[in-house]
């Protein structure tokens, strides 16, 4: 007989590479998932897995019979989840978010989550989209908010927003009139995003282009040491607008005219691994876009 329990095992050792792994996950002992996907093999009078020093890899037939197992454990979350409320999803989320979508709208889906899932926790890391990528790909976050998308084919991409990015300085630097030449705001340094992100490498490649030597940027992962340094006349800023709302309304920074090539946009994705348990990330993610396209809707022609 196929049980239903060896079928899970058998999706979670080849999906996380290994017995351990999927002891791991299913709180079981590698004696135990040996045990399990024994009696599968059995069961089906396949092969599933080849086993030597190196660990484990599906044979042809696994990775035929794969598919069928995703969709065995999705029907069963789906059987589940028709069966009993909304509200009633429970465990936590792992969720990874860049940090403009913590200055936007984020605070706004933890509130509506919160009513619609109250047994649904939250465990919320921020940091940059290169480090929340490579924590989707390592099983390390469930969900994340980030630039994207990403290319891997094992991970769903839902485009949730877009933000412009313009140059904003303090009044107090002396630019000189508008439009600015790009080639003058050489004479200061660019602070904008880490140097492992498409915005900071766009930026150094235009300002290149223009012959700016020696080239000066400061990277940062954090917004707000980002628009201080550019409010204390360090130098230009070049991140969205939105992030520093506040600057620009006080008047401590001002928006620039530049001459010169646009600045790309911020395109923001939720990502996240597709698999038979990703109903909980994929429901999230849709409340996501919701909250994003009322907060560009709020926010439309102000930046």
């Amino acid at each position: 007989m196929v049980e239903l329990r060896n079928i899970e095992t058998f999706y979670w050792v080849a999906t996380l590479g290994g017995f351990r792994a999927a002891a791991e996950k299913l709180h079981a002992t590698q004696p135990a998932i040996s045990q399990r996907i024994h009696a599968l093999e059995e069961a089906l009078n396949v092969r599933l897995f080849d086993r030597d020093a190196r660990g484990v890899a599906l044979t042809p037939k696994g990775q035929e019979l794969l598919p069928y197992a995703e969709r065995m454990l999705r029907t069963r979350l789906e059987l589940q989840q028709a069966a009993r409320s909304e509200s009633v999803i429970r465990g936590t989320l792992r969720l990874g978010v860049s940090e403009t979508i913590v200055h936007t709208w984020l605070p706004r889906l933890m509130e509506q989550l919160h009513e619609v899932y109250p047994a649904l926790l939250m465990d919320v890391q921020v940091d940059t989209s290169t480090l929340l990528k490579e924590q989707i790909n390592n099983h390390q976050l469930d969900l994340a908010f980030l630039l994207g998308p990403m290319t891997e084919p094992h991970v769903y991409n839902l485009e949730l927003c877009e933000y412009p990015l313009r140059w904003l300085a303090s009044p107090k630097l002396p630019v000189g009139r508008s439009p600015v030449p790009l080639r003058r705001l050489g004479d200061w340094p660019v602070i904008t995003y880490p140097a492992s992100t498409d915005p900071h490498r766009e930026v150094r490649k235009m300002l290149h282009a223009t012959g700016v030597e020696p080239l000066r940027m400061y990277g940062s992962a954090a917004l707000s040491v980002i628009v201080r340094m550019a409010q204390d006349a360090i130098g230009t800023a070049v991140i969205a607008p939105i992030s520093a709302h506040r600057a620009l309304a006080d008047g401590s920074l001002v928006m620039l005219e530049v001459a010169g090539p646009p600045l790309p946009s911020l395109r923001y994705t939720a990502c996240w691994r597709h698999g038979a348990t990703d109903l909980v990330p994929r429901a999230v993610a849709q409340a996501a876009l919701r909250v994003a396209r009322e907060d560009a809707l709020l926010h439309q022609g102000k930046y």
